[in-house]
């Protein structure tokens, strides 16, 4: 969250859930909503955390993202997919991940 913050980035949600999910932030950068999935991990020992957004992970955070822009009566001139990957204190923002 503190990178979009700190790259002017205005945090709408955090931790946003609902029965089918979780959204882990969204952000807006004018007319962009960009919604992020952010993956921790100790260690490469087993590939890195962006890895672990696969195909069913994306769709799911696709869904999500539809039902957050319903739920708050959202537009958007763009939707963008990150994925945040942490690594001790490493953090790599991959943007329009997917």
């Amino acid at each position: 969250m503190q990178w979009y913050e700190r790259n002017g980035y205005e945090v709408l949600d955090r931790n946003w859930s609902c029965r089918e999910g979780e959204l882990d932030i969204v952000a807006r950068c004018g007319g962009i909503i960009i919604f992020s999935e952010v993956k921790t991990r100790s260690s490469n020992a087993y590939g890195s955390p962006a890895e672990a957004v696969g195909i069913a992970k994306q769709r799911r955070i696709r869904r999500l993202a539809m039902q957050w822009m319903r739920d708050h009566g959202a537009r958007a001139t763009d939707l963008r997919f990150d994925v945040v990957s942490v690594i001790g204190n490493n953090v790599e923002v991959l943007q329009s991940a997917f």
